[in-house]
């Protein structure tokens, strides 16, 4: 062998050796430097190979704790036999899961952040799903954040529901779990009339408890989509319901929907508006999350006395995220963390006062993008991909029944930090930048361009009056506003501008009295909102006027914000 000369060997069973014998010397409690105790069970351990194997006992070991310096440590809310089942899988690498002990190790392993025996668990109770379990499992899953175990409980849920109602477990839902069941649950119920026996069932399985609960159900059940025939002989004719006042106005209320919507059938056939995120009438704003904080507020700002209010707050931490709101409930798409892009999505339910992780991920992670509902449909635009630091043209929409995301056609025009409305059923994409994230090339835009779903391909339109991005828009009376953002030229706008699709033509009208940047604009009740930082201004269109409205309880930036109907 000549000098110089490296042979590098590779043993192909070091690994399983090593793991082997540090199980052997842990059987033996040979050089073992902690004891971990639950409930008197008393499993000893080195820290070393617990630590290299969970997050949560390499910051319990690393970071100056008192469990750092403790040779015996107490862990608290973990069963003792759970405690060792999951040490020996830090050796092993196995564990068994079974109908007796998924609960406890599903809820050690988020606990110890073991992301494999969680998911594990999470497919064992996959197949286990039945009607007379699903209830339940669903509830763990959300317990413990398993978006998937929530989708896939969802589905069955929806595809078994007649089945559901025949278990005990239904009988026994806490109200609040009974709200979210019947307010999300219309994808795979045949009929809401069946909703309707389904909270008569629920009530009358503990009349003298539930009885004055019974009204606070019943907003939930559509009764103006049920036959005009069930409507009459059976709602009509319930004495339970009827007997309650509030109940009574409800049914009252679904008949008069019906004879409107009679007398539009056997009248002149009117055009019908598209739905989507376009003028809205007396509503309750909510403003949603932001750097490093997940709180979230909401005001009725018609109310006799406006003030803010917490509400409960996303599960994660997230910015430069999107907002829409469907059937009254709140979309919070995407958006960023300290650590990355995301791709899921949280939905509140007001009813429950509660985010559920329930919908499917986008496809793509993303950020600095905006949403708007348009027909059922979200559409998430442009924005920042993956770890990429260029903005792109792409538009993704998600089906609410169906919980799938499809591609659409993309933009003419690369944008992130761009603003989207809804205006007569066409989505307008407003301005934006076209260059990279945190770049001196950045170029704010002041193109415009807008899809008709229905046909399926962008059309420019009349271009703003000036570039910016990081803006708010909003529609108000048929007409489009831009708001705020920022540009070269201008680091923080205060202009805002407002198109007419009649016209094709932006025209400026009274700027706002702050410069606002990450602004987001929503209209209520014939006036227009900007919200940021922590403060509110309100804008007249009658008297193009600007003028300070509230202050938010928490001082946000790169926050989202959606507007929920009051009725």
């Amino acid at each position: 062998m000549e000098n110089g000369d490296i042979f590098e060997f590779e043993s192909r069973a070091h690994n399983s050796s090593l793991i082997a014998e540090l199980a052997n010397l842990r059987d033996d409690c040979c050089l073992c430097d902690v004891t971990l105790m639950a409930e008197g069970v008393r499993v000893n351990a080195h820290r070393v190979v617990l630590a290299a194997y969970s997050d949560y006992f390499k910051k319990m070991f690393t970071i100056d704790m008192l469990e750092m310096r403790q040779r015996e440590i107490e862990v608290f809310d973990v069963e003792g036999a759970t405690l060792e089942a999951i040490v020996t899988f830090c050796y092993s690498g196995k564990i068994q899961i079974s109908d007796s002990n998924i609960a406890n190790v599903l809820h050690a392993a988020c606990l110890f952040q073991l992301g494999e025996v969680q998911e594990a668990c999470c497919e064992f109770l996959k197949k286990q799903l039945h009607p007379s379990n699903c209830l339940g499992i669903r509830a763990l899953a959300d317990k413990h954040s398993c978006p998937e175990l929530v989708r896939c409980a969802d589905a069955y849920i929806s595809r078994n529901f007649q089945d559901i109602l025949c278990t005990e477990e239904f009988c026994q839902l806490p109200v609040s779990q009974l709200v979210y069941l019947i307010s999300s649950i219309e994808r795979g119920v045949s009929s809401e009339e069946q909703v309707f026996f389904a909270v008569l069932k629920w009530v009358e399985f503990d009349l003298s408890s539930r009885k004055q609960l019974l009204s606070k159900l019943m907003e939930h059940v559509r009764l103006s989509l049920c036959r005009p025939e069930f409507l009459v002989n059976t709602v009509s004719e319930n004495k339970l319901v009827m007997e309650d006042a509030a109940c009574h106005k409800l049914v009252d209320k679904a008949k008069n929907d019906l004879i409107l919507q009679l007398s539009a059938l056997e009248g002149p056939v009117a055009k019908r508006k598209r739905t989507g995120a376009c003028d809205v009438g007396a509503g309750v704003i909510y403003v949603v999350g932001g750097i490093i904080d997940r709180s979230v507020e909401s005001l009725d700002p018609d109310s006799d006395n406006p003030v803010w209010q917490y509400v409960a707050p996303l599960n994660k931490v997230r910015y430069d995220f999107g907002v829409a709101v469907i059937d009254r409930i709140i979309y919070a798409v995407c958006g960023r963390t300290d650590k990355g892009r995301l791709n899921s999505i949280e939905r509140y339910h007001p009813a429950v006062d509660k985010w559920f992780f329930d919908a499917a991920p986008s496809p793509l992670r993303r950020s600095s993008l905006d949403v708007a509902a348009l027909d059922g449909s979200l559409y998430a635009l442009g924005g920042f991909i993956g770890d990429d630091i260029h903005s792109v043209d792409i538009v993704k929409c998600y089906d609410v029944r169906r919980d799938q995301w499809t591609s659409v056609a993309s933009m003419g025009f690369k944008r992130a930090g761009l603003s989207v409305s809804v205006l007569d059923g066409c989505l307008y994409a407003i301005g934006g930048s076209s260059g990279s994230q945190f770049s001196p090339d950045d170029r704010p835009s002041n193109k415009v361009e807008r899809l008709d779903p229905r046909i399926g391909r962008w059309e420019g339109v009349s271009s703003m009056i000036t570039p910016r991005f990081d803006h708010g828009s909003a529609v108000l009376h048929g007409q489009l506003y831009a708001a705020g953002g920022h540009n070269n030229a201008i680091p923080i706008l205060n202009s805002v501008e407002k198109y007419d699709p009649r016209a094709n033509r932006w025209i400026s009208v009274a700027d706002m009295s702050r410069n606002r940047y990450f602004v987001r604009l929503v209209a209520v009740n014939g006036k227009l909102y900007a919200i940021g930082g922590d403060t509110v201004e309100k804008y007249d269109p009658e008297t193009n006027q600007w003028e300070d409205h509230s202050n938010m309880n928490s001082v946000r930036c790169r926050c989202s914000v959606g507007v929920v109907p009051n009725t």
